[in-house]
């Protein structure tokens, strides 16, 4: 899977997030900074990996963009709440403005509350999709989304920031935070495909793996990344005294870590049939990214 790929579905995916929102006719102040965030770039990982595996499991007609988008909507929701003064109080993002420095504080947190439940309506609404794939993906995306996900991933974030934690917490923080949307782009997208009940559940894994891949590769590349790639400062993580695996074990630690996970993603994949899939592609692709 090479980069032209990545940014020619990059750019499906934008166009369908924009369209989306443009039909839900949001006004004003709230719309441009809803679409701000939207239109801030980032690496639309989350779609990707749900088309990915949908297409590594049937030649059906697509059925996931919707839902796609939806969580596409999550994630932005949750970066525009993460940089406000009261959480992580960031100037910049993606090398913009953060929204509430763009806008003011009350419009950034009505945005992403804006982007947080216009999720829900997007699938609710998809008629694309049966009662019960809605429900499921409802209720699958609000456990990924809440406080038995994404929200405790970042309460925990908080709570431990500047404070001594081990590996195992560390792990737990980024399993919540990052790995169960990741999980759920998945799970989705092999549901939405017709996977059988057992596959999924090995889906799930799969992504979960995936999540921790990820956040172990960003802290690598904190430490060896190129600052021009990465459009921020090398040893930022360092400077702003974040806890990271290269900090906790040493660099070939961490780097140690992400294989394990990796080996551990490759034997699922194979239990799936999915070696050489495009979702089998995008995993490689992320795990060895340059930024």
């Amino acid at each position: 899977m090479d980069q032209q790929y990545i940014l020619h579905q990059k750019t499906w995916i934008d166009e369908e997030m924009y369209r989306c929102i443009e039909a839900l006719t949001i006004e004003g102040r709230l719309r441009d900074s809803v679409m701000y965030s939207m239109r801030a770039g980032g690496k639309r990982l989350r779609p990707l990996l749900m088309k990915s595996t949908f297409d590594s499991f049937t030649k059906s007609e697509a059925t996931y963009t919707s839902t796609a988008i939806a969580l596409e909507m999550i994630h932005t929701y949750s970066l525009i709440h993460d940089d406000l003064p009261s959480m992580d109080d960031d100037d910049t993002r993606r090398g913009m403005k953060t929204n509430h420095r763009e806008f003011d504080e009350a419009t950034a947190i009505l945005a992403g509350d804006s982007l947080l439940t216009m999720s829900f309506e997007l699938i609710s609404s998809d008629e694309a999709l049966s009662t019960e794939q809605r429900v499921f993906l409802i209720k699958e995306l609000a456990r990924a989304a809440g406080p038995r996900g994404m929200v405790t991933g970042q309460m925990w974030d908080m709570e431990f920031e500047k404070r001594k934690t081990d590996v195992s917490m560390l792990k737990s923080i980024h399993l919540n935070k990052t790995g169960r949307l990741i999980a759920f782009s998945v799970v989705a997208g092999g549901y939405l495909a017709g996977v059988a009940p057992r596959q999924v559940e090995k889906l799930r894994r799969v992504g979960e793996a995936v999540g921790l891949i990820f956040q172990i590769q960003d802290d690598i590349l904190d430490v060896t990344g190129d600052k021009e790639k990465l459009g921020k400062p090398v040893g930022s993580d360092e400077s702003n005294e974040k806890t990271t695996y290269p900090k906790l074990m040493g660099l070939e630690g961490a780097k140690q870590e992400k294989r394990k996970y990796e080996e551990e993603v490759q034997r699922l994949l194979d239990e799936l049939n999915a070696i050489g899939t495009p979702l089998a592609e995008l995993i490689s692709y992320m795990s060895q990214r340059e930024y």
